[in-house]
């Protein structure tokens, strides 16, 4: 698929022209746009309104210094920003992301993402996206605490349970949500659901952690259903080792399929028999050790330096659930090669468009990040209401809803692929189903 429409063409090189040295933000906003162009040309209100101009700018952005001691008491400075992107349906939401990676336009296309995915699970929340470049990697619990009192201390006056209710993210776990909210209850004097991801004695939601991996598959096996097909025996390969990677591991484990692989941002492990999620479990949610500890449980296993040759171990179905833009051209021509029908994506923008071209052209299944891992904040949106209601749900209830809301998900991106004149292409489905949504909501509400 390619821009070619004029217009659209035009709103891309704006976004490109405002925001400099962005390429991910930019990549983000050229998927969208390429899949819109059947809808501005079927429907000129979307032209005629601006809604697409305004759209692609953050409502705000907010960049601040965070100020910190660590162990030795030296003053550490971290920089820290949330994108409040997009309130036309809901408030805020989105997650918080500490990674050394994280700057502005990073955080501006998880923003963005961020608004189709909430969208698309029809609960009543808009998109934004925050975090720091600050690394809890090596860092003592105490470090990590003073790290997120800080942040808070800025990020409060910009949040509130009906302006935006952040979440967790890459490294922004249980651990750092207590920190977080234990401060902003501090300074306001309030106990309110203005972050999700709590635990479960204040206000959490049971499921809340399983979210996005079981997400992931309730998605993926709807689109295998779709297409005659299950995971009943199919082999499976998982990048990450995280909260996403471990339960989609889980839950495609129990829908009957093969884990053979999976990787931190070291390397990979291989494990023909099938990988033990107990040992994962150990070493990433207890001792919080590197991934080559699997070797200590599983001698018979393969450890491999690097994460790129995760993809050339043949396999059905692939789930990447690590990081943005990590399988490129390269790496989706290896998975192609090797077998692999089915491509769904638990992390944020995983494959470069160079492999979602390969994905395309091979007829291989594809299920996009904004539609795939709509689970966790799916979730989140459902902690929201327990926290409204001061009620807690069972976890058989959250996780029947959940299963709900991604069977719905999918089948309206498959609905509006087929609408538009692109049956199968659930990228397209999912672009068009979430911003139909948004902009109609902002029409509705004038400029």
């Amino acid at each position: 698929m390619k821009l070619t429409n004029e217009y659209l063409l035009g709103i891309q090189k704006i976004v490109e022209q405002k925001n400099p040295a962005e390429p991910e933000f930019h990549q983000a906003v050229k998927e969208v746009l390429m899949s819109l162009q059947p809808v501005v040309e079927k429907n000129p209100k979307y032209i005629e309104s601006g809604v697409i101009e305004r759209l692609i700018e953050p409502e705000r952005q907010i960049m601040f210094r965070v100020p910190w001691l660590d162990d030795s008491g030296k003053i550490q400075v971290n920089r820290g920003f949330r994108i409040q992107f997009n309130s036309a349906i809901g408030p805020y939401k989105g997650g918080l992301r500490f990674h050394p990676t994280v700057n502005l336009g990073v955080i501006k296309f998880l923003g963005f993402e961020q608004i189709f995915k909430n969208s698309l699970t029809t609960l009543p929340m808009g998109g934004g996206k925050g975090g720091s470049d600050f690394n809890p990697k090596g860092k003592s619990d105490g470090e990590i605490q003073r790290f997120c009192q800080s942040f808070m201390t800025e990020l409060y006056r910009h949040i509130g349970p009906d302006t935006d209710v952040p979440a967790g993210d890459i490294n922004v776990g249980a651990r750092e949500i207590g920190y977080l909210f234990g401060q902003y209850k501090r300074i306001t004097n309030t106990f309110t659901g203005v972050l999700t991801g709590k635990g479960l004695q204040f206000g959490g939601s049971l499921a809340r952690t399983e979210a996005t991996g079981y997400g992931l598959c309730y998605f993926t096996e709807n689109m295998l259903q779709a297409n005659g097909k299950s995971f009943e025996g199919q082999t499976v390969v998982i990048s990450g080792a995280g909260n996403v990677a471990i339960y989609a591991n889980e839950k495609a484990t129990a829908l009957g399929a093969k884990v053979v692989a999976m990787c931190d941002s070291n390397g990979y492990i291989y494990d023909k028999n099938g990988v033990d999620l107990a040992a994962i479990k150990q070493i990433k949610e207890v001792e919080r050790k590197r991934i080559t500890e699997y070797l200590k449980y599983h001698p018979e296993a393969e450890y491999h330096e690097g994460c790129k040759g995760i993809w050339t171990i043949p396999c059905d179905i692939a789930l990447p659930c690590a990081t943005q833009n990590e399988i490129d051209e390269e790496s989706a021509k290896a998975l192609a090669a090797n077998g692999c029908y089915c491509v769904c994506e638990g992390s944020n923008m995983p494959s470069t468009p160079g492999a979602i071209d390969v994905y395309f052209e091979n007829k291989m299944l594809y299920g996009p990040a904004k539609a795939a891992n709509a689970g966790g904040v799916a979730v989140s949106g459902l902690e929201m209401s327990q926290n409204s209601e001061r009620l807690s749900w069972s976890f058989e209830k959250v996780d029947k809803k959940l299963q709900g809301i991604m069977k719905n998900i999918f089948d309206n991106c498959e609905a509006r692929a087929e609408e538009y004149g692109m049956p199968g292409n659930y990228m397209a489905g999912a672009n068009i189903a979430g911003f139909l949504k948004v902009a109609d909501a902002m029409i509705a509400q004038g400029i």
